[in-house]
């Protein structure tokens, strides 16, 4: 007990009989000196007393479609740290295609009863799902955030990246280095995310005055490097100079059959993706992307459900976050 006393106190700057107050719950140390003392308890990798330990809020779930598509763990890391440092107990929920789903989560959460629950790209954003699951949570009055997705048939808050002003961004971005024969490959189309996509990637074609049916530059598949490697290998096929893809995984199975075809990218080829997961920068050549606002939207989600977990009052909306263009190395002057 001694080393410990005096290993924190030479840690914090205090003598030890502060610290020995501070760990027995004592008056007569300041409320910074305190802190001080608390935080080096974790520092140094001292349990903290029984006394000193915070009680949690309440426990939070955060349901995800999977943790191989790295945007997710990238939203559970920024989401599950917020919502500890608020007092909350995160559980991460991944969705599991060979068992476990959405609803089953939700009753496992409701069964411990959660004092609310975060759900990310989930069947809100399917335009076939019923939103019957969601009505009833919010009818039992358990606060609720839906990221990325959007059905109005929901009183609740929702968070997305703006969709429209990433294609905005994109073709804006590859017009200007000469590109007209843009292809979009995405995902399935009853998806928010894609739809929103979709619809401003056509509005542009028809803006820009372009010939042909706008439907016929778009592929859909699945948001994996295989699905965007059969989708991209259809539109170089039908002779698109850039490819706009609907994930970073996507756009890595575009670069995959730009190779496979002898094709160089961006000499031959611009490829752009979404999301800008880790290590996008360092692929070959590395990645132009669509920066998803992450950390401001997982922020955003804690804040707007820890308030309702609080009761207090927010005006049932969505609220779109700006996302931005990452130029790197996989788009170039079109050359043909």
């Amino acid at each position: 007990m001694t080393t410990k006393l005096q290993d924190l106190a030479d840690y914090v700057g205090v003598s030890t009989a502060t610290v020995s107050r501070v760990l027995n719950g004592r008056a007569g140390v300041s409320d910074s000196t305190r802190e001080r003392v608390i935080g080096a308890l974790d520092a140094l990798g001292y349990e903290r007393p029984l006394r000193l330990r915070s009680k949690s809020k309440g426990l939070i779930g955060l349901i995800v479609p999977e943790l191989e598509n790295p945007i997710f763990p990238m939203f559970a890391q920024v989401i599950s740290g917020a919502l500890a440092r608020g007092g909350y107990m995160p559980l991460l929920c991944p969705r599991d295609a060979a068992g476990i789903g959405e609803d089953d989560y939700v009753e496992m959460l409701l069964d411990h009863q959660a004092a609310g629950i975060i759900f990310i790209s989930g069947l809100h954003a399917d335009a076939t799902s019923s939103p019957l699951r969601y009505q009833r949570l919010v009818s039992a009055n358990l606060p609720i955030v839906l990221i990325n997705g959007f059905t109005p048939e929901v009183d609740t808050h929702f968070i997305s990246d703006d969709d429209t002003v990433a294609i905005e961004l994109v073709t804006g971005h590859l017009t200007a280095l000469g590109h007209r024969q843009i292809g979009l490959a995405c995902g399935a189309l009853r998806f928010t995310p894609m739809r929103r996509r979709a619809d401003a990637f056509k509005q542009w074609w028809r803006q820009a005055g372009l010939d042909g049916d706008p439907d016929e530059a778009i592929r859909t598949s699945l948001l994996t490097v295989e699905g965007g490697q059969a989708a991209a290998g259809d539109l170089m096929d039908a002779g698109f100079t850039a490819i706009v893809c609907g994930s970073d995984s996507m756009a890595l199975g575009a670069l995959r059959a730009a190779h496979a075809r002898g094709l160089s990218v961006p000499e031959d080829l611009s490829v752009v993706g979404y999301d800008d997961s880790a290590l996008m920068g360092y692929t070959h050549p590395a990645l132009t992307t669509v920066r998803q606002s992450v950390l401001a939207m997982g922020q955003a989600a804690v804040s707007i459900l820890t308030a309702e977990s609080s009761d207090i009052a927010h005006s049932a909306r969505e609220m779109l976050f700006r996302p931005e263009l990452i130029v790197r190395d996989s788009t170039g002057l079109n050359r043909r």
